[in-house]
C-alpha cells in the first residue's frame, strides 16, 4: 500500500514560546554537561599532587559526563540520528510515524470514542442547559433565526420534489389507506353528535338554502314556465309556484329556527345509528372504506397532495430571501423561548441530554473505524522529519530534563561508586 504524499503539518499558535523553551532547556542540559567536563578537565590536570577531595570531584564530574552524554543519546535517537550518524535504532519516531499514527488511531477510537465515556463526558457537560442559556439571549436568538432562514432556504434547493412528493403522499395517502375508515369516522361523528355540532352546522345550512331560494325566486319562477305544459296558463302556474315556494322556504327557516323540530330529532336519530353502523357493522365499513379509497384515488386530491410541498417550499425561500422583521422577531422569539425552556424545564432539558447523548454515542459508534482511519491516515501523510520536529516541540521541554537529571544523578552516583571503593580498597 503507498503511503500518501507528505505533506505540510499546520502550525500552533503558540509554536514560537515552544520552540524557545526548548532552545532554552537544550542549552542549559549543555551547559551543565559542558560544566561536568569543564569540572573533570580540571581535576585530570590537577595531577597525583591535588588534595584528595579533587580525586571525589573528578569521580563525580567522570559519571556526570558520562550520565549526561548517555541521556542526551537517548532523548536524541527519539527524534533524530545523533550527530547525523545512521546509529541502528535511533529516530524512532521517524521511522515509526505510520506506525505510531495507527496505533494513535486505534487508541482514540478505542478509548476516547466510547458509549461510557462519551455519555460520561456529555453528562458533565450539560450541553441543553448551556445551549438553551446561549438561545435565550435576544442577540444570539436573533442571530440564529436569520442563520436558520438562510440555510434553510439553501437547503430547500438540493431536495428532490419528486422524493418529498413520494413523502407526503406515503404519510397521508398511503396512511389513510391502510387505517380502517369505519372505526376513525365513528368516532369523529360521535364526537359531533355528543356536543350538537351537527345541528349548529345543519342550521346554518337550511337558513342558507331558505335565503337562496328567495334571492332566486324570479329564475325558479321563469324555469316553471319553462318546465310547465304549453296549455297551462301561466296565471295558474303564478299561483302554484308562489304556494311552493312560500310552503318550501318558511319550512327551511322553520326548520332552522327549531332544533327540536321532528325532522331534526329524526336526523339525530339517523347519526347515532350511523356511528353504531361505522363502527360495528363490517358492510357499511366496507362502503367507507370503497368511499375513503375512490376520494384517495381522485386525480385532483393526488395533485393537491403535490402542491403541498411545492406552495410551501416557496413560501420558504421568498421569507428566507427577503424576511420581514415581524418574521424574523417570531422566530427570534420562538428560539428563546424554547432555549429558556430548555434552562427552566429540568424535564425538557433531560429530555434533549438524552437525545442528544444518544445521538453521539450512535455517530460514534457509526464513525469509529472511520475517525481512527483518519487520524492514521493525516499522520501517515506528514513529512517524517517535520513531524518528528513538532512532536519533539510537544514533549522535548520535559525530555531536557532528563539529560539534567542524567548529569546530575550521574555526578551522585560517581562520588558514591568511587567512595565505596575507597572504603573496600
Amino acid at each position: 500500500m503507498t503511503s500518501p504524499p507528505a505533506v505540510p503539518m499546520p502550525l500552533t499558535g503558540d509554536e514560537a514560546r515552544r520552540r524557545a523553551e526548548l532552545r532554552r532547556m537544550k542549552a542549559t542540559a549543555v551547559g551543565l554537561l559542558l560544566v561536568a567536563t569543564a569540572v573533570f578537565v580540571a581535576s585530570a590536570l590537577a595531577g597525583e599532587d591535588a588534595p584528595g577531595w579533587v580525586a571525589y570531584v573528578r569521580a563525580a564530574a567522570e559519571a556526570g559526563m558520562v550520565g549526561g552524554l548517555a541521556d542526551w543519546f537517548a532523548v536524541t535517537a527519539l527524534f533524530k540520528h545523533p550527530l547525523g550518524i545512521p546509529i541502528p535504532h535511533t529516530a524512532i519516531i521517524q521511522k515509526r510515524k505510520d506506525d505510531i499514527g495507527s496505533g494513535l488511531g486505534s487508541f482514540v477510537s478505542d478509548y476516547f470514542l466510547t458509549p461510557e465515556g462519551i455519555t460520561e463526558r456529555l453528562g458533565e457537560a450539560h450541553v441543553a442547559e448551556r445551549l438553551g442559556a446561549w438561545m435565550a439571549e435576544p442577540a444570539n436568538a436573533d442571530r440564529f433565526a436569520r442563520q436558520l432562514l438562510t440555510v434553510g432556504g439553501s437547503m430547500l434547493d438540493a431536495v428532490r420534489e419528486d422524493e418529498v412528493r413520494e413523502a407526503i403522499e406515503d404519510a397521508v395517502v398511503r396512511r389513510l389507506r391502510t387505517t380502517p375508515t369505519g372505526p376513525a369516522a365513528a368516532r369523529v361523528l360521535e364526537l359531533v353528535v355528543d356536543e350538537g355540532r351537527h345541528q349548529k352546522l345543519l342550521s346554518v345550512i337550511l337558513k342558507r338554502l331558505g335565503e337562496v331560494l328567495e334571492v332566486n325566486r324570479e329564475t325558479l319562477r321563469t324555469r316553471m314556465y319553462t318546465e310547465s305544459p304549453w296549455w297551462v296558463p301561466n296565471t295558474v302556474d303564478d299561483v302554484v309556484f308562489d304556494r311552493l315556494h312560500d310552503v318550501a322556504t318558511r319550512y327551511l327557516f322553520d326548520l332552522a329556527a327549531d332544533p327540536d323540530h321532528q325532522l331534526r330529532q329524526s336526523i339525530d336519530l339517523q347519526m347515532e345509528q350511523l356511528v353504531i353502523d361505522l363502527a360495528r357493522d363490517p358492510a357499511t365499513g366496507r362502503r367507507a372504506d370503497e368511499l375513503r379509497d375512490e376520494l384517495l384515488d381522485h386525480p385532483q386530491l393526488r395533485e393537491w397532495t403535490g402542491s403541498i410541498w411545492v406552495d410551501l417550499k416557496e413560501r420558504i425561500k421568498a421569507t428566507a430571501a427577503d424576511p420581514d422583521e415581524a418574521t424574523l422577531a417570531r422566530i427570534a422569539a420562538a428560539i428563546a423561548g424554547f432555549g429558556r425552556g430548555l434552562v427552566d424545564d429540568p424535564a425538557l432539558s433531560a429530555k434533549a441530554n438524552g437525545w442528544l447523548t444518544t445521538t453521539a454515542v450512535s455517530l460514534a459508534d457509526q464513525s469509529r473505524d472511520e475517525i481512527g482511519n483518519y487520524i492514521a491516515t493525516t499522520v501517515q501523510g506528514w513529512d517524517t522529519a517535520e513531524a518528528a520536529q513538532r512532536i519533539e516541540l510537544q514533549v522535548g521541554r520535559d525530555l531536557q530534563f532528563v539529560r539534567i537529571n542524567g548529569t546530575v544523578v550521574g555526578a551522585l552516583a560517581g562520588v558514591v561508586i568511587y567512595t565505596i571503593g575507597q572504603l573496600l580498597g
